[in-house]
């Protein structure tokens, strides 16, 4: 089985929380807070603001670690890091570096009302999220073991 260490951030601008959509035509269709898989030695920090330039053109800060999540499939297992985040600037763009190889169709802010007809991750953000939020995250939280879904 093979293993990776991925980090992603959660920026909420005014309660309204920054995705990028992937859809692969009958493959997949889902949100997702920016974030993805550390290079070599790169901190997890550097991670997140490399994966968000390149995804959607933003320039961020990360902040505390709010999540832990714990994924796997038949063949991988992967451990993420959610960061809080804040948005130090650059231009949201769905065309991005490196938006195209990861069929990054749209990127922008959400607010939750939004979400109903959507499918996001990290799935926290459509509950927990907010409460944690209202609550100054006062601990990183484990989110447990989920199988990867395949949308």
């Amino acid at each position: 089985m093979r293993h990776r260490i991925s980090a992603g951030v959660i920026v909420d601008v005014e309660d309204r929380v920054l995705l990028v959509h992937h859809q692969k035509a009958g493959t997949y269709d889902f949100w997702v807070a920016p974030g993805g898989g550390a290079d070599g030695t790169e901190d997890l920090r550097a991670t997140v603001q490399r994966e968000t330039r390149e995804e959607c053109g933003l320039e961020v800060e990360a902040g505390q670690i709010a999540y832990v999540e714990d994924l796997w499939t038949p063949d991988m297992r992967i451990c993420k890091v959610w960061f809080i985040g804040g948005l130090k600037g650059g231009e949201l763009t769905s065309s991005a570096s490196g938006a195209a190889a990861e069929h990054i169709v749209d990127a922008r802010f959400i607010g939750r009302s939004e979400f109903r007809d959507r499918v996001i991750f990290p799935p926290v953000l459509r509950e927990q999220y907010w409460s944690d939020k209202a609550q100054g995250f006062q601990t990183a939280r484990y989110l447990g073991i989920r199988e990867m879904e395949a949308y």
